[in-house]
């Protein structure tokens, strides 16, 4: 039977999570905590001026074939680097400027069709209760594993369907039921206004192209959605899927993948997840230090994105049969032990 995520359901459930921490310094948290407008920008500029450029070419070279590299390359930009974006700009940790993060927010928001105000409050919440079943509402897959799903999220199909959907219950005055139980009432008729703003904007876009008679601008704005999302449809995979369910020691929940630079540019660093996690308020640029400093008590990282999927693929398939089946990661000598969570965790381990 597949368990109850919803959190509609489990609205009622308000245990409060008290995560573990590694022991450090926090003198030498704060130093990591500190935020930088120029590396922040110096990023914002390659990834945006990378989208004006392969877009223009794409756009002069269509609709020849010849076109088609550089739509991939904009459509990964445009459909996952704005993920990693949306995500540090939506913690306020990119930028030490407010205003350059809120910017940058919102146009990350618009390409990936989250609204910036039930989004907000959905990370806040994923923070809360990471992978708590019935109040986390970011968990990507859900057991037992909808494998089909997964594939079909490769191209953004199953994930901008929904949006697209929400979008138009946001247009029409309403919250999904789950987003009622983490949006705050005071921000309600925000989350209408933006939907509404959008699917002006999108219906600007789709009559360009009926004007047009040609698919072009929807090239540029909504359909990268589709075909740039599968970049962050993997490394978001391999944030917490595989690992424990309802635990408060993120060391058994989320995984850190050491990455190749080109796609540690495009996820901004997040491959340093459970560093993250574990210490929220440090900017994406000072993951790799923060990971040497706590590595002597964290899990060795994959190293890398094919040897992460090598682990996890075959606990997700034994996860068809035994929902219980999950990923214990090692912990290096000398490091704190796991709690009563990983011991009620062991016969399960795969």
């Amino acid at each position: 039977m597949a368990r109850d995520y919803s959190l509609a359901n489990h609205a009622q459930d308000q245990k409060p999570q008290r995560w573990y921490r590694p022991p450090v310094d926090p003198q030498a948290i704060r130093e990591l905590m500190k935020k930088s407008d120029s590396i922040a920008l110096r990023d914002t500029i390659i990834w945006l001026g990378l989208m004006i450029l392969c877009s223009g070419i794409g756009i002069a070279l269509w609709p020849s074939w010849w076109s088609a590299p550089f739509w991939l390359i904009y459509g990964v930009l445009y459909g996952s680097a704005s993920d990693s974006r949306w995500h540090e700009c939506g913690h306020r940790t990119a930028f030490k400027t407010e205003w350059m993060n809120m910017v940058v927010y919102q146009i990350a928001c618009f390409m990936l069709m989250r609204n910036p105000v039930t989004w907000r409050a959905s990370h806040v919440r994923h923070h809360t209760d990471t992978v708590i079943v019935g109040r986390d509402p970011e968990i990507v897959a859900m057991r037992p594993p909808d494998l089909t799903r997964i594939g079909l999220n490769l191209f953004g199909l199953v994930d901008t369907y929904h949006l697209i959907k929400r979008m138009g219950l946001h247009a029409s005055g309403k919250l999904h039921p789950d987003e009622a139980t983490y949006v705050r009432p005071a921000d309600h008729a925000r989350v209408y206004r933006v939907a509404r703003i959008w699917i002006g904007i999108y219906g600007a876009v789709i009559a360009l192209c009926l004007w047009l008679g040609s698919v072009l601008p929807l090239m540029v704005i909504g359909l990268p959605r589709l075909y740039g999302a599968w970049h962050h449809v993997l490394t978001g995979l391999l944030q917490h899927l595989g690992l424990a369910e309802n635990v408060s020691d993120h060391r058994l929940n989320t995984r850190t993948v050491l990455m190749n630079p080109i796609s540690r540019f495009i996820y901004l660093n997040m491959n340093y997840h459970l560093e993250h996690h574990l210490f929220t308020m440090v900017p994406y640029y000072n993951l790799p230090k923060l990971h040497a400093l706590i590595r002597h008590d964290t899990p060795a990282p994959d190293p890398s994105i094919i040897a992460a999927f090598r682990r996890l693929v075959p606990v997700l398939v034994k996860q068809l049969r035994n929902q219980e089946a999950v990923i214990i990661p090692p912990l290096p000598a000398g490091a704190t032990p796991y709690g009563p969570d990983a011991e009620a965790l062991r016969p399960h381990a795969v």
